[in-house]
């Protein structure tokens, strides 16, 4: 492999050429738009149905989020609306591999919370009761036992949250097997052709229009990632969505410190496949000012005051790029979609100052492990981050699946299981009343568990 390749090992998911259709399928039993983990695994789910399943991408498959988040694949920390569905995509994670015949990167090694303070360890108490039904085997680690897991960590851990069969698999590898796995068996992906819009008749979903022709349908899911809620806007559907930017990097190979995952407040690691780490910074993040925030930022009120003192609120070139974007266009001209195909924030410097510094305070062993590539990608989350997953009451036929909130990845499996039931009426297992959209609009209280 070329030096050129391994600097850009993570950024080939979406630094590579356009691919577009030369034509559309005429028609689908259901279409999606997004090609992130949600909308391949849904299309995987759906193909073993043997429903007819087109996926429509407007850029790269895996080329925004699903492509550059940390790569964690965990139970441990979740909002406990979301334990059904984890619990189940672990155990499709297990079996990944064989199931789509391709290396996902995935292995079993571990996740650690470390505590600092009996703050943070009444905390994690706390969630290990609230989870303790789902058998997940989480429990508190002592000061001993962390330092004999983690080589040579300098920080004053007071102990830790420990799940032994949570993992790790590698983002640029997993959504793209998944794909190729769906096309194998039936579904249809499109890259570089975009959705523009939903058509009705009778006052449901009748077709969609891409760039490249029209496809007749009577189901549709948007699970575009940051895009859905403006995609949504321009049908007249209000989604709460809010942005947040994600600065994260990639190490070389060096030594060992821990093969799992580990996060502190001031940094995130994961061991990756090729013996480098994945790095991000723990609970600093940066939240563009957009019109969007003005529109819903009531709504993600609490969520803010939960991190009040790690939110980096910015006014800058995303305020500009979204106020030019028109709250409904014609079908027949290019859309915003076309305008952007694929959403590629720079990393923060501060942010990657700030995590080589806390990367080298915490394990001095790696101070001299350069980084080999850095990037940025824009999480979409919700006011009580997590996710909505759920049939729009106004245009049936309609469905919607985003705002994973950063932790898209791990779940992303189960999800697709889930929404591909939801989409074929085949029960599998795992209710999703708790992502409905109304929850935002009919008086239930907005309570996040977690943070981005």
């Amino acid at each position: 492999m070329s030096e050129s390749v391994v600097q850009n090992l993570v950024a080939q998911s979406w630094q590579r050429a356009l691919n577009p259709p030369a034509a559309v399928p005429a028609s689908a039993d259901v279409v999606i738009v997004g090609g992130g983990i949600i909308g391949v695994s849904t299309a995987w789910f759906l193909a073993q149905q043997g429903i007819k399943a087109v996926l429509c991408e407007k850029g790269h498959i895996a080329g925004e989020q699903s492509g550059r988040n940390w790569g964690w694949v965990r139970q441990q920390g979740r909002d406990t609306r979301e334990m059904p569905m984890i619990v189940e995509s672990l155990k499709i994670w297990r079996e990944l591999a064989d199931a789509v015949g391709e290396d996902v990167g995935y292995s079993e090694q571990g996740v650690l919370f470390a505590a600092k303070n009996d703050d943070e360890i009444e905390q994690y108490h706390d969630w290990i009761d609230k989870t303790a039904e789902y058998g997940i085997g989480t429990r508190f680690i002592d000061r001993r036992e962390l330092q004999s897991l983690v080589q040579g960590g300098a920080s004053d851990w007071q102990g830790a949250l420990y799940t032994a069969k949570d993992g790790r698999a590698e983002p640029h590898l997993a959504t793209a097997a998944i794909a190729r796995a769906a096309e194998r068996l039936g579904a249809t992906l499109l890259t570089a052709c975009a959705v523009r819009g939903v058509e009705s008749k009778g006052g449901r979903v009748a077709s969609v229009v891409t760039e490249h022709g029209t496809i007749q349908t009577s189901t549709v899911l948007c699970a575009a990632g940051a895009w859905t809620s403006v995609f949504c806007r321009s049908l007249g559907i209000k989604v709460p969505q809010l942005k947040v930017r994600n600065t994260v990097a990639r190490t070389r190979a060096g030594p060992s410190v821990y093969d799992g995952n580990l996060y502190d407040d001031r940094l995130a690691i994961r061991r990756r496949q090729d013996g480098g780490y994945t790095v991000a910074n723990g609970l600093i993040s940066d939240f563009p000012i957009t019109p969007a925030t003005f529109r819903h930022g009531h709504k993600f009120l609490r969520a803010w005051l939960m991190d009040v003192k790690n939110v980096r609120l910015l006014l800058g070139r995303e305020f500009l790029d979204e106020w030019q974007v028109p709250k409904r266009w014609s079908l027949d001209q290019p859309s915003p979609f076309e305008h952007t195909r694929v959403l590629n924030p720079k990393p923060s410097s501060k942010g990657l100052a700030s995590i080589r510094r806390n990367l080298d305070d915490l394990f001095p062993q790696l101070a001299d492990v350069e980084f080999a590539e850095t990037w940025a990608g824009m999480i979409e989350t919700t006011p009580d981050v997590i996710p909505v997953i759920d049939e729009i009451d106004s245009l049936p036929g309609f469905h919607v699946a985003t705002g994973f909130s950063g932790h898209g990845f791990g779940i992303g499996p189960g999800a697709g299981k889930a929404i591909a039931g939801m989409l074929s009426g085949n029960d599998s297992g795992m209710d999703l009343h708790e992502f409905r959209l109304n929850r935002f609009y009919d008086g239930t209280p907005i309570r996040p568990q977690s943070s981005v």
